[in-house]
């Protein structure tokens, strides 16, 4: 009876990993937060903003202010290619951690896990391939925080603006609302809305600190209130009836998001599907009948078929997201 090469193993699990990663993030609705094409557009305006004002990148005072606490060996891996976007990206996450720290873990993950698979394949480019996938596995998980993270503060909008309605009504100022809502609520808008605060109360004007706002959460949601704020700072009205309204349109946007979460259910059902089924064939034939499968997997024509099968299950969760972003 012919057995199963090891290699096989690890190249089958490899691309589970990756259908089940591809498919995850293809036909993911969310129903907070924004696209990430959509937050590059805005961090794109921002800068517009900036350049035709003449003042410089929020973002680059903070970096700039943040690698003076640095020891000179920590400045300089801070300052290597690519630390600039994943320091950003790990303070949009609510983590503290070093941008150097989370590379440093990933190689180190990286290079154990791709001698483990050479120690056990024998195969130098699936161990390169395991390595350089599992390098990658700490950015991924700090960028999932941050949608999070993004998803939570929009979530906690609404009733931080209804919160803002209520001060200003009472009397209180604009930056004294933004120090009660950091108050009495909890979680990124806590946080968020304290050091925009925080950024008035230390000199800074207000239309820098709602900016600065806009740069930590770039989203559609915020930019709205950000240029409600600043157009009605420029041109006077009343603002708490514009924050009112602004909180029920967020309201019903987040509406309609779970509705077109859940008319598109049944597709992201039938995905999960068709991808899943071919892997749990494979392993239901290995169990029943051990026989079988070595025939296709030591021939290296079956090699070629089962490469040229899998190519094809990529191109159809691509698909299968675009039919889906299609009905939704």
């Amino acid at each position: 009876m012919s057995s199963i090469p090891g290699e096989f193993i690890l190249m089958f699990l490899g691309m589970v990993f990756i259908a089940v990663f591809l498919l995850s993030q293809s036909v993911a609705v969310p129903v907070f937060g924004e696209a990430g094409k959509m937050r590059k557009r805005i961090r794109g305006r921002l800068n517009v903003m900036e350049k035709a004002n003449n003042q410089p990148n929020m973002q680059t005072v903070l970096r700039q202010k943040y690698l003076t606490r640095l020891s000179p060996l920590e400045a300089s891996l801070e300052q290597l290619p690519f630390m600039e976007a994943l320091t950003q990206m790990i303070e949009q996450s609510g983590h503290e951690y070093r941008a150097y720290r989370v590379l440093l873990l990933g190689l180190v993950l990286g290079g154990w896990v791709g001698i483990l698979v050479w120690m056990v394949s024998s195969v130098w480019w699936m161990a390169l391939v395991a390595g350089f996938a599992v390098f990658w596995l700490p950015i991924l998980k700090i960028s999932r925080d941050r949608s999070k993270r993004f998803a939570e503060f929009e979530e906690g909008l609404p009733d931080a603006l209804d919160a803002m309605c209520r001060a200003l009504r009472a009397g209180h100022p604009f930056n004294e609302t933004l120090r009660l809502v950091a108050e009495e609520h909890k979680g990124p808008v806590a946080h968020e809305f304290g050091l925009t605060f925080s950024d008035i109360n230390y000199g800074n004007d207000v239309r820098r600190a709602m900016l600065g706002l806009l740069e930590r959460m770039p989203s559609m949601t915020v930019m709205m209130l950000v240029t409600s704020i600043l157009i009605h700072r420029e041109t006077g009205g009343n603002l708490t009836e514009v924050l009112e309204r602004l909180s029920r349109l967020i309201r019903g946007r987040f509406r309609f998001q779970r509705k077109v979460k859940t008319l598109s259910a049944e597709g992201r059902m039938s995905a999960w599907i068709l991808v899943t089924i071919p892997f749990v064939l494979a392993i239901a034939i290995i169990l029943t009948t051990p026989s079988y499968l070595p025939v296709l997997i030591n021939d290296p024509t079956g090699h070629k078929l089962i490469i040229g099968a899998f190519c094809a299950m990529l191109i159809g969760i691509f698909w299968i997201r675009k039919i889906i972003r299609i009905q939704v």
